[in-house]
């Protein structure tokens, strides 16, 4: 720590209670009071120093020769910085130092100690060792801390202000240029530690609001990294909003000094304060800091501006959340649901906003940089889709979220950005058991916010033994699926067949083209195996669909005629449904009739929980 020594005389004061007394022996002609504090002293080494004190002495000299009082309670600093003024103009030793500069500074400056009253005065003298502070790390944070005690006259006199830039000029450089000493718990002893782009979070930490404010916008101004002051900005949070970190699941101990807690309107207009000062470009700050500032904002009922800001902010870089993070509880006494629903829908339609403006905006995609950023911009929003799929899955169970909240939610994702449905499928399949009084309408509606053909085959599996699902949405299931295992068996087949071709012209060969032949052939016999495993799939997907099937007789007045067809003969020819269907239309069709068709059922011998189509009953009108 920087240290000017000043005067040569020994301590020639003593301090009795409230009473300063020069214990030179001779008797005192002018008493200065300052608050409680009396100081009582000699005119001549006053006001052979100072200005002020020679106006007032000359002001208020008595005929009578009496002693002369002055009341100084304005002065900066107090008494405390008036005794270092009295031993300045008695020659008596003292230390200058940077955690009482600032205020002997404005000290001298208040009582017009300049050069003009002696030479080498105190603001000369106060003024030449700020400079030297200025240049020193440490010494800067101490003495900017101490303008607290004096801020207007450390303002007038651009104390504070090149304190700041002398910080800012520091924390811009390249710490691996520099070797100043960090203060480690206070301690500016320490030997200097390695540094890192954090280094000066710690140190700046313990200044108030105000300075910390306005350091931050001198490091912006100075061209920092906004990751560097993001940093910053997360550090301070987390000491100074206690309220925060009980909300949050950081693993970091809190760096707060000891004390009393900050109160909830302190605590409140720092967040406030902070999430101004955070950068304002994508990606700098992590989502999650952002939410668990949401989160206490809506705990502090911080304003509705400052909330509106981190719902925007959030949503611009919502492809970084995760799940946990955006499950925010309500508060409240009128709530319904368990889950803040609505703000996680504002932040979704911000962050789909954007995604079309900036969609909006490169409509062609022609460029090598330009499909990157599409596909960038396609990742983004698949991410966002799983998101919204999990955050619906999550908060279905919830009695109270209503029907045309999870469909608003559901369909605001657009199709492209599902590639697979089975996400939106659970958090479906979840609602509907939650909610079991929804009707028939609500349920088709609701079962239209995914598309069949993107279940995989285990969704697809549970999908069409799904008792909860409209009987449609179970027999589009069991289609698409039906399709799907054709096409693999039909590839499955042609790559069968070219194997074997190359099987047999490989005959032909040599012995070593006749060993690659013998293994393709194995090759061969495992695809039949897979095909016939698939087959079996197919077999058994047919008897479950043929089990769900069940349409029942529709009666009609008026005369009918019955035509019964059996169908345990030419059983392999009409293999599914839909052939039967046709053959029965055609029956009808052929009378000239309006067909009203029914499927009667029969449990096999074999199985009593599988049944088959056994005959089919065309009724006419």
């Amino acid at each position: 720590m920087a240290l000017l020594k000043l005067g040569s005389k020994s301590e020639a004061f003593c301090c009795e209670g409230h009473a300063w007394r020069c214990k030179s022996g001779l008797p005192s002609d002018i008493t200065i009071e300052i608050g409680e504090m009396s100081f009582y002293l000699h005119k001549f080494p006053l006001l052979s120093r100072s200005g002020l004190l020679e106006k007032l002495m000359n002001e208020s000299t008595k005929e009578d020769g009496s002693t002369c009082t002055l009341q100084l309670s304005d002065i900066p600093g107090g008494a405390k910085a008036f005794e270092l003024v009295a031993k300045f103009c008695y020659g008596v030793r003292f230390e200058l130092t940077p955690l009482n500069v600032v205020a002997l500074r404005c000290a001298s400056e208040y009582l017009q100690m300049t050069n003009e009253y002696g030479e080498e005065n105190l603001v000369s003298q106060s003024e030449s060792f700020l400079n030297d502070v200025f240049s020193n790390w440490t010494d800067t944070i101490k003495a900017l801390e101490t303008c607290e005690e004096v801020l207007s006259y450390a303002e007038e006199l651009h104390i504070v202000s090149r304190c700041i830039n002398s910080l800012a000029m520091k924390s811009c450089s390249d710490s691996k240029l520099l070797n100043w000493p960090v203060m480690e718990n206070g301690n500016d002893n320490a030997d200097p530690m390695p540094m890192t782009d954090d280094w000066w979070y710690e140190d700046v930490s313990f200044l108030s609001l105000p300075l910390y404010k306005r350091l931050i916008q001198a490091v912006d101004a100075g061209g920092m990294r906004p990751e560097n002051i993001s940093g910053a900005l997360v550090f301070y949070a987390k000491k100074y909003v206690p309220l925060m970190n009980r909300q949050s699941s950081f693993k970091d101990v809190t760096h707060a000094k000891s004390g009393s807690t900050p109160s909830e309107a302190d605590q409140r207009a720092l967040l406030e304060e902070i999430v101004e000062l955070l950068p304002k470009q994508k990606g700098v700050t992590e989502t999650r800091f952002f939410l668990r500032l949401l989160r206490t904002a809506m705990m502090l009922q911080a304003s509705p501006s400052c909330r509106v800001n981190l719902e925007g902010r959030v949503g611009l870089q919502l492809d970084q959340a995760i799940l946990d993070d955006l499950l925010i509880p309500n508060i409240g006494y009128t709530v319904e649901t368990l889950y803040d629903i609505d703000c996680f829908q504002r932040i979704l339609d911000h962050f789909l906003l954007i995604d079309q403006a900036s969609a909006a905006a490169s409509p062609c995609i022609m460029e090598e940089n330009q499909l990157i950023e599409g596909s960038q911009s396609l990742a983004s929003i698949t991410r966002v889709a799983n998101l919204v799929d999990s955050y619906l899955a999550e908060v279905a169970p919830d009695v109270n979220f209503k029907f045309p909240k999870f469909q608003t939610l559901a369909s605001a994702i657009p199709e492209y950005a599902r590639p697979v449905s089975d996400g939106i499928y659970r958090a479906i399949d979840i609602y509907l058991k939650a909610h079991p009084w929804l009707t028939d309408i609500e349920k088709e509606q609701i079962c239209r916010l995914m598309n069949c053909q993107k279940l995989s085959l285990e969704a697809s599996t549970h999908a069409a033994q799904n008792e909860r699902l409209p009987l449609r949405v179970i027999v589009q299931v069991l289609f698409f699926e039906q399709l799907r295992l054709r096409t693999s068996i039909s590839g499955w087949f042609f790559v069968s067949e070219n194997l074997e071709n190359s099987q047999n012209l490989s005959g032909e060969v040599g012995e070593r083209e006749g060993n690659a032949a013998r293994g393709r052939g194995r090759s061969v016999e495992d695809m039949r195996e897979r095909v016939s495993e698939l087959e079996k799939e197919c077999n058994n997907m047919k008897e479950e669909f043929q089990k769900v099937v069940k349409t029942k007789r529709r009666f009609v007045p008026g005369n009918f005629n019955y035509k019964d067809v059996d169908f345990n003969e030419n059983r392999s020819k009409y293999r599914n449904y839909p052939t039967i269907m046709k053959k029965l239309w055609n029956v009808a069709s052929a009378k000239g009739k309006k067909p009203v068709i029914a499927i009667s059922t029969k449990k096999r011998k074999e199985s009593s929980e599988k049944r088959s189509i056994t005959k089919g009953t065309v009724e006419f009108s």
